[in-house]
């Protein structure tokens, strides 16, 4: 399974490789600020799922190989996220940090995005092994806000939407589907502890 990651190294670089050729065959549309922040931000929430997915497959199935991939698919998703930022922060506003700041204060949709991409950052920060053995069980216990991320992110999206929320449903939907598969485990660990206390 040695291709597992550099394949999907370069698939996570091929939306970031088509808005570079759009942009230079200048076919990004009518607004390519906004083709790209809603880019960046779709793909962002993708790979923030799947993150979120590979614990469900190795528990589900038995497979070892998704837990490989998580810490890649959450740096990535860490990536786009700071892509999504900087178009917002630079090519949207121009680092007027006055309008910004109003911007935060004032529109909902990009208050619960910042706090998102607060809560993100120190997620990405100690994503190494050497931080992981560094804070050993709060490591586990700080990439739990991994779950707040993803839920601000999906809330972020359905409030920048506000009319056709259809897609921003299917978002809610895969979400609500994960968190029931992990308290479906925390629920069947919880009965086998019981259990063999019980035995005892």
């Amino acid at each position: 399974m040695r291709w597992l990651k550099p394949a999907l190294f370069l698939a996570c670089l091929l939306p970031l490789a088509w808005w570079s050729w759009l942009g230079w065959q200048q076919q990004l549309g009518a607004n390519p600020i906004e083709y790209i922040t809603h880019g960046t931000g779709d793909w962002t929430l993708r790979l923030l799922l799947l993150t979120l997915l590979m614990t469900p497959l190795k528990r589900g199935f038995g497979w070892s190989w998704p837990l490989r991939l998580r810490r890649m698919l959450g740096l990535f998703a860490f990536f786009y996220a700071t892509l999504h930022l900087v178009t917002y922060l630079w090519l949207d506003q121009f680092f007027d940090w006055g309008e910004i700041g109003r911007d935060i204060l004032e529109r909902p949709f990009i208050t619960v995005g910042m706090l998102a991409y607060v809560l993100l950052l120190p997620l990405a920060l100690t994503s190494t092994n050497a931080m992981m053995k560094r804070l050993g069980r709060n490591w586990r216990k700080l990439h739990r806000l991994v779950y707040g991320v993803a839920i601000l992110g999906v809330l972020h999206f359905w409030w920048l939407v506000k009319a056709d929320v259809r897609e921003p449903m299917l978002y809610v939907v895969l979400l609500g589907i994960l968190f029931a598969a992990r308290l479906y485990w925390v629920r069947l660990a919880a009965r086998g502890s019981a259990s063999s206390a019980r035995g005892a």
